[in-house]
């Protein structure tokens, strides 16, 4: 069973940054396709964003367009996930996710099998 750990997590004010990491335990990453999602209390876990093997191809969802950015070091093997303009409403556990495949078709928690377990992100003032 692969093993993801997020870190990164943490308390910001609104307005600010935050960068998550997610790195693999027992092998590399370069071989998967990588996403992000997230849950809030009482929601259900949605996608952020998708990022393909190689890193030629990135999806986001609506509500973190032009604020989320994700990407990928494959020598370090870790994905990375910039999140700036933070906002009350991004506030959940972060989980990252992978996919042995190139590429990911749609960034949604069903497309993926191996999970990490999460760390807090909390945005208040």
């Amino acid at each position: 069973q692969l093993q993801l750990v997020e870190s990164g997590g943490g308390l910001v004010q609104p307005g600010g940054a935050l960068r998550l990491s997610c790195t693999a335990s027992g092998f590399t990453l370069d071989g998967y396709a990588i996403g992000w999602f997230r849950q809030a209390p009482g929601k259900e876990r949605e996608g952020v964003a998708c990022i393909s093997r190689h890193g030629t191809t990135t999806n986001y969802a609506d509500s973190v367009k032009g604020r989320f950015a994700i990407s990928r070091d494959n020598a370090k093997s870790t994905v990375y996930l910039q999140m700036n303009s933070l906002r009350p409403e991004d506030t959940a556990i972060y989980y990252c996710a992978a996919e042995p495949k190139l590429l990911i078709r749609r960034c949604a928690p069903a497309s993926f099998s191996s999970w990490g377990r999460g760390t807090q992100v909390t945005v208040s003032s």
